[in-house]
């Protein structure tokens, strides 16, 4: 058995009701629920909220809510790991041992079944593996990022900020979309983002974060522009 979770708190400060927020058309959180079930990877789809209008929602996308999170799992302060680690005990407790989890994230509606699959199949031939999840490339070196204090520039890397693009290694960054992991290590003490992940590397049209009203407008101009013109091909 798999297990997918996709976190997604009611509260939102900076978009309010983010997760269940209508984005081109269908509520944010329809797009990473359709993702997991057209990989058809999961026997289990669970979404874990503090939230009756959105654990409603989710429901009538096809996911399961199999209880409401508690209120010490739900506040400003809590990171993704203690929640997943929740879902994946309740599992156990209640459905037997998942073979591997993957928390995804309710706000990547350009997350595709088929990096999904890619995700669990690299884990899968890594045995020396204990999570896989989605990464995409800096536009720009980072060897060359500036910094503005009190209206000055100051380069952050000196010795890099003449050097050509090309001499640069590139660098890459957690996409937020998806964190597959075999369930005994998810409940361990090892990192994600350590020597224990082998990443799963995504195109940049395909990776927008949402954290902001400007974010958000983005997104939706890249899904239109990107999203809708793959499925029309």
């Amino acid at each position: 058995m798999n297990l997918a979770i996709i976190p997604a708190r009611g509260g939102s400060k900076r978009i309010p009701a983010k997760n269940i927020k209508e984005f081109a058309g269908k509520p944010l959180i329809a797009y990473s629920i359709q993702a997991a079930q057209k990989s058809g990877l999961f026997e289990e789809i669970w979404v874990s909220t503090d939230s009756e209008q959105v654990a409603e929602i989710a429901k009538q996308f096809g996911a399961k809510v199999p209880y409401i999170r508690p209120a010490e799992l739900s506040n400003d302060l809590i990171g993704t790991r203690p929640v997943t680690s929740h879902a994946i005990k309740h599992c156990i407790d209640n459905l037997g041992k998942p073979e591997f989890c993957c928390c995804i994230y309710a706000t990547a509606p350009f997350l595709q079944a088929e990096y999904l699959k890619k995700g669990l199949e690299v884990l899968k031939h890594d045995a020396e593996k204990s999570f896989s999840f989605a990464v995409t490339s800096y536009a720009f070196p980072i060897q060359r990022s500036i910094s503005i204090q009190a209206g000055r520039v100051t380069p952050m890397f000196p010795e890099n900020i003449f050097k050509r693009s090309q001499d640069l290694e590139e660098a890459y960054h957690d996409a937020g979309q998806f964190y597959w992991g075999k369930t005994d290590d998810y409940l361990s003490n090892k990192g994600i983002f350590s020597q224990h992940s082998v990443p799963v590397v995504l195109p940049r049209h395909l990776v927008q974060d949402i954290d902001t009203p400007e974010d958000w407008h983005r997104a939706e101009l890249m899904y239109q522009a990107y999203v809708r013109g793959m499925q029309s091909e």
